[in-house]
């Protein structure tokens, strides 16, 4: 037998024995299989796209007719800002808890600072809703709301609540953007800013504790705590810092 029919043999046999056998290929201009689609197909999306805003109004309207908003503007009235009092709290604690090296780890402390984060983010939106409600109710008008000491029945403890609002206001946006604030001195103006929000929750309890209804007893207690454990901490975070760095954190 001569070498190229040996030769021929040997590749159609390989050919018949591989599983992978190269599927034929489609010309371009021929279109392929058509397409899948998902069960309940796009004519259920269409359907439910109109529905969600109309049961969502529906919704509305049954709370307005039963009275059930009105007890809940009734609820934010106090609540709201007790919410975002309690918040921003809660983020002085745990952004200070995320500076600590003694106890915590790296993981703990990333995880410390998720926590504050969120925590901020959550008392920044009860604190729009609280001088929302306040607005709407009446207690105060939106020109007292936005320049300090411009209300007319109670301006210092009003001013006070609008000073603190600005001030965890900048500190949340400029901690955004931390990353812009490179070299020495843009860093100090950083942390200096961002130590402000000490002093701003300072000015959040007092016009929480007397611009508001007179707060319960285990609420001052509370408070206390947390402006107890608050000043100790920071006392031994500037401690730490000066021994370490000769300058403040």
């Amino acid at each position: 037998m001569s070498a190229p029919r040996m030769q021929s043999r040997r590749a159609t046999h390989r050919a018949r024995s591989s599983p992978f056998v190269p599927r034929p290929r489609r010309p371009p201009n021929e279109p392929g299989p058509p397409a899948r689609r998902p069960a309940g197909g796009f004519a259920g999306t269409a359907v439910l796209r109109p529905a969600l805003p109309a049961a969502l109004l529906l919704f509305l309207a049954v709370l307005l007719r039963s009275g059930a908003m009105d007890g809940l503007l009734n609820f934010l009235d106090f609540g709201a800002g007790v919410l975002a009092l309690v918040s921003l709290s809660v983020t002085v604690l745990w952004g200070l808890a995320a500076t600590d090296r003694m106890v915590l780890k790296s993981g703990h402390r990333l995880l410390a600072q998720a926590v504050h984060r969120g925590t901020g983010v959550a008392g920044l939106g009860f604190l729009g809703l609280h001088i929302w409600v306040k607005v709407t109710e009446g207690h105060t008008d939106a020109t007292a709301a936005a320049v300090p000491f411009t209300d007319g029945a109670r301006p210092g403890l009003i001013g006070l609540g609008t000073l603190a609002a600005y001030v965890f206001v900048a500190v949340a946006v400029t901690g955004a953007v931390r990353g812009a604030f490179t070299g020495i001195t843009a860093s100090r103006w950083w942390r200096g800013l961002h130590m402000s929000a000490y002093a701003a929750w300072g000015l959040a309890l007092v016009h929480g504790l007397r611009a508001g209804r007179p707060a319960a007893g285990y609420a001052l207690v509370g408070y206390a705590v947390c402006l107890v454990a608050v000043a100790v901490r920071l006392a031994l975070r500037m401690r730490d810092s000066r021994r370490n760095t000769g300058e403040l954190p």
